[in-house]
């Protein structure tokens, strides 16, 4: 008979679990300190996962003696973003690769490493949300573009008092981190710098394309999150959590095929609440190419246009000028004074004209352009 108190492998076992949890669950409790989040929601049965979008209209505020004071009209527009579920991974280790490679490097290396993949998974949605943002910005270099970033944020937010965090290509950082001396710490896979430039937190991370850079009130972030330690789920599964139930692993030993298995449960979502209060940043000092084509319009005198490539920025808009031939356009030039296209509506202009069109970031700068001969309906 075994001694008393002997420690058993079903013991290390669960030691290793609250290890990998542990370590996830102080990974994203840092970085949600760095971001400066402070709402964590937790997914009730049935809810979906919201941003929302302010609009509306202030009316003036000249209001003679005894009359009616207008109203002044504000809505707010809810965007469905996706529903969260709970996401499940499993792993399975043989007895002959344990033998061969040694329980610590085909078991517990293996595990550390799906830990990092999920992590992956978690910074590669938020990132692809952020750049999805409503408001765009441009300069021809990494600090102009990151310094009207910064102007545009401070519009959005003129009411508020902000802390800012911006997430970036670190290659795009490179040619600056090499001429100055800043502390760079790491966070959930991501390197950080607080308060980069004065402007705000910045996190560096190859899963933001090189060129773009996402930024937004710390504010407006918010944990979303599916709690896989519910009493619910623990009636059913023997998961180990931490205290904030964000993840959950259990590992078992299989006789039947001699495999040791984990299986991982976790549904975190980061996002902004509100989509406009994201600026996305493009770097680049050359002119983008625009293919534009001319066809008749609907309506006498008018002409329909066909662009391609699509924006770069889903926060672009399109600006055009007509006139005898084609307008000269620089990166980054203001292009404020051009007519407006919605990318939709027909365009009144004369047959044999040129017309120019440009696309611009939110602040007016042009970062694509090009022309087409008009073709109108007679």
């Amino acid at each position: 008979m075994a001694e008393a108190n002997l420690i058993k492998r079903e013991d290390l076992s669960r030691v290793r679990e609250m290890e990998f949890v542990d370590q996830f669950g102080y990974s994203v409790k840092k970085l949600l300190e760095v971001l400066g989040v402070t709402r964590k929601i937790k997914k009730q049965p049935g809810t979906v996962l919201k941003s929302y979008k302010a609009k509306g209209k202030l009316e003036s505020g000249i209001v003679g003696e005894g009359e009616t004071i207008p109203l002044s009209k504000y809505e707010v527009e809810e965007i469905n973003y996706k529903e969260i579920t709970l996401k499940k991974w499993r792993k399975a280790t043989t007895l002959e690769a344990i033998v061969d490679r040694g329980y610590d490097q085909a078991v517990e290396a293996t595990t550390a490493e799906m830990l990092r993949d999920v992590q992956r998974g978690i910074r590669k949605d938020f990132f692809t949300f952020m750049l999805s943002g409503e408001t765009s910005a441009t300069g021809k270099n990494f600090q102009t573009a990151l310094a009207r970033m910064w102007g545009q944020l401070q519009i959005l937010f003129e009411d508020d008092n902000i802390q800012a965090v911006y997430f970036m290509n670190p290659m795009d950082v490179a040619d600056y981190l090499a001429d100055h001396n800043i502390t760079v710490e790491s966070v959930f896979g991501m390197r950080y710098v607080e308060n980069f430039l004065g402007i705000g937190t910045t996190f560096f991370n190859s899963s933001v394309p090189q060129g773009k850079i996402a930024a937004t009130a710390s504010g407006n972030i918010v944990c979303y999150y599916v709690d896989a330690a519910t009493a619910d789920v623990a009636e059913a599964f023997n998961f180990t959590t931490d205290e904030t139930g964000l993840i959950g692993i259990h590992e078992t030993s299989d006789y039947d095929n001699l495999t040791s298995k984990d299986t991982v449960v976790s549904g975190v979502e980061l996002f902004a609440e509100r989509i406009d209060g994201i600026v996305v940043g493009t770097i680049g000092s050359t002119l983008g190419a625009l293919t534009v084509t001319s066809a008749a319009g609907k309506a006498s005198g008018t002409t329909k246009l066909t662009v391609t490539p699509a924006k770069s920025s889903a926060g672009n808009i399109y600006k055009y000028k007509v006139g005898e031939a084609a307008e000269t356009v620089t990166m980054g030039e203001d292009v404020s004074g051009w007519d407006s296209w919605d990318g939709a509506a027909d365009i009144t202009a004369a047959t044999g004209k040129t017309l120019t069109l440009v696309e611009a970031d939110s602040l007016n700068k042009a970062v694509a352009s090009g022309s087409a001969t008009v073709t109108a309906k007679g």
